[in-house]
């Protein structure tokens, strides 16, 4: 039973608080390493990753917006849950965190209940991720062998390949050994859209694919994608969603 518990890195300077929230989790069946500051846990998580790390957001030495920012140059990182504990704060400040990247926000003072349900849902969801990774493979890895005949299907095994280089029209068109002029009017003909239009949105599905699993980053949704900047990631997003991608993000935060 010991093995199935959660691992959980808290981050809080306040030692009263910490002692409770360390208590409160221990209770609710995790492992809890408890720590004072941003520091400290940036050292700590060198050698250790948590399933999920619950962090104050303003401490001495380093504050949790500071320790998010280092840890998520890190490949290993990629799907350990940040959430944010903080004070009342300024919404600007919240949006910029979640903009970053960061999965939630929980507002002191909050009640019990509510934060064991939000890290579990956090962890479900984690766990969802997971299970869906072969699944995401097809828009990088895997070769689809009984769709190759399909038209639009062997163009987009070739745009998931490629999907970070933003393959140009021409060699696309040359693996499908087909004229640019060709391939166009297929595409015209199947879907009432150009090329470049049907490139451009089959990139942003794989984007909202992303937010659904849970990112938050939107230059690392941006740079996924193959987008050349992430200006014009959030112009073609909003153009073909309705919404910006923050906005979007908070319709579908947890």
């Amino acid at each position: 039973m010991e093995s199935s518990k959660r691992n959980i890195v808290l981050i809080e300077d306040n030692l009263a608080l910490g002692e409770s929230i360390l208590e409160l989790l221990i209770i609710s069946n995790f492992n809890v390493k408890w720590l004072k500051n941003g520091y400290e846990a940036l050292i700590y998580l060198n050698d250790n990753i948590p399933d999920i790390i619950i962090s104050d957001l303003m401490m001495p030495v380093m504050g949790g917006g500071e320790l998010f920012l280092k840890i998520k140059k890190s490949n290993k990182f990629n799907t350990v849950p940040f959430v944010i504990i903080t004070a009342s704060v300024d919404e600007e400040t919240k949006f910029k965190q979640l903009e970053n990247g960061v999965n939630d926000y929980i507002m002191k003072p909050f009640k019990t209940k509510e934060l064991v349900l939000k890290i579990r849902n956090i962890l479900n969801l984690r766990d969802q991720i997971k299970k869906k990774k072969i699944a995401m493979y097809f828009f990088s890895k895997i070769t689809i062998q009984l769709s190759e005949k399909d038209f639009l299907l062997s163009i987009n095994h070739i745009l998931a390949k490629t999907i970070k280089k933003n393959i140009a029209i021409d060699e696309l068109s040359n693996q499908l050994h087909i004229s640019k002029s060709a391939l166009d009017k297929k595409i015209r003909k199947r879907t009432n859209k150009n090329i470049s239009q049907y490139m451009r949105e089959f990139k942003l599905d794989y984007a909202l694919k992303l937010i659904y699993l849970g990112e938050r980053n939107t230059q690392f949704l941006a740079d996924e994608t193959g987008f050349s900047s992430l200006s014009y990631f959030s112009t073609s997003f909003k153009k073909y969603v309705g919404i910006t991608p923050r906005d979007y993000m908070k319709s579908t935060q947890i």
